[in-house]
């Protein structure tokens, strides 16, 4: 087939979920014997014309110019461009932007849309922003021939409020091997002697909640908050609010993968207040790094993890978490049923397949 890949700032990843999906996924395809193109921001660091096989259409994007409105600029000049080239199948992947446009999506390929988390529930975004996002998400729908939900609670959602079939494929993840001691030191830490949290420092991912209930606890261990705090009101009023609790640390955004899964292997607790939105890369990230996990309790998270993990939704419950936990090794069980998970429902192996197979059932269907 020629499937064509809508929706990202393009591959090689260079900064989120869907990028890193896409970059399995063509490499994957390719592999498979299809013919690939990827759409990426003409800004990309990667200017090559091909990847891994999978074909690069670099376009133009205008964001670092004129701001987040660039967007859909950049996701008009892919879509006029997706319709010159006669796909089998085209994918988008997520609809904020680009549904904008689904008047003019080509009409010969099936159009199958992934359809992210719940955009209009985040509090980042002001209220009419959040009404267009409601809009957008409603288009999506309507102008997909087939829609892909990577959470069962957004397959819920879109079947409720749509009345809509999804196919339910979730995100992937790789198990963790190579621990790194040495990682540690940078963050002046020790083995099973810290806690912390990875979230973007926004309301919904519950991180003044979390925060509160280290504070009450008083357990005088480092917890270290990773993720940019410089970016917004929310993140300098945290780091304000916090300035006088000296075990609170804010270590900022950090990137590399390495340094990330090895502070997750060997923390003591891993704290996921993520509220909104399918299933979070991050969380498949902390299970297959062996992270003993604390998680906002909400349909999303409970469905990736059942048993497997503590749940919270208070200040209190945190704080008692802290507490009682003195070793993960105590619940060694929770960390072996994740892992099995991540090994068997979750591998990039395992999810690019049920795509690929989900592209053959409809083609079949349709041909």
């Amino acid at each position: 087939m020629k499937i064509g890949i809508l929706g990202t700032r393009g591959i090689p990843n260079y900064h989120g979920g869907f990028e890193q999906f896409a970059e399995y996924f063509a490499a994957f395809l390719v592999e498979k014997g299809h013919e690939v193109y990827v759409y990426s921001s003409n800004t990309h660091p990667y200017q090559e014309s091909t990847f891994k096989g999978a074909h690069i259409i670099h376009c133009k994007d205008p964001e670092e110019k004129i701001g987040t409105v660039g967007q859909f600029f950049y996701d008009l000049n892919c879509i006029l461009d997706a319709r010159k080239r006669k796909y089998d199948i085209l994918l988008q992947l997520g609809y904020t932007s680009n549904s904008v446009w689904y008047r003019l999506l080509p009409s010969k390929p099936i159009i199958i849309t992934n359809m992210d988390g719940l955009e209009w529930k985040r509090s980042k975004y002001h209220k009419m922003v959040r009404k267009f996002l409601t809009y957008a998400e409603k288009w999506a729908v309507k102008s997909s021939d087939y829609l892909i939900s990577d959470s069962i609670g957004i397959q819920n959602y879109l079947k409720r409020t749509y009345h809509k079939d999804s196919k339910y494929i979730a995100y992937g993840a790789e198990p963790f091997k190579q621990n790194n001691l040495e990682v540690l030191k940078t963050y002046d830490v020790i083995p099973n002697g810290y806690n912390m949290l990875i979230a973007r420092m926004e309301p919904e991912n519950n991180i003044e909640t979390i925060l509160d209930g280290v504070v009450k606890a008083k357990l005088d261990i480092p917890f270290l908050v990773v993720g940019k705090c410089d970016v917004n009101a929310f993140g300098t009023y945290l780091t304000e609010k916090y300035k006088d609790v000296p075990y609170i640390r804010f270590v900022g955004g950090i990137y590399k993968l390495e340094d990330l899964n090895n502070l997750r292997y060997y923390s003591r607790l891993y704290f996921h207040g993520h509220s909104v939105g399918g299933t979070n890369p991050s969380l498949l990230e902390a299970m297959a790094s062996n992270a003993l996990i604390v998680a906002h309790h909400n349909e999303f998270n409970k469905n990736i993890l059942n048993d497997d993990a503590f749940y919270f939704k208070t200040v209190d419950e945190i704080s008692a978490y802290l507490d009682k936990i003195n070793s993960k090794q105590d619940y060694v069980q929770f960390l072996k049923n994740n892992d099995r998970k991540i090994r068997e429902e979750f591998s990039w192996d395992y999810i690019n397949q049920q795509y690929l197979d989900y592209f053959l059932k409809v083609y079949e269907e349709t041909h």
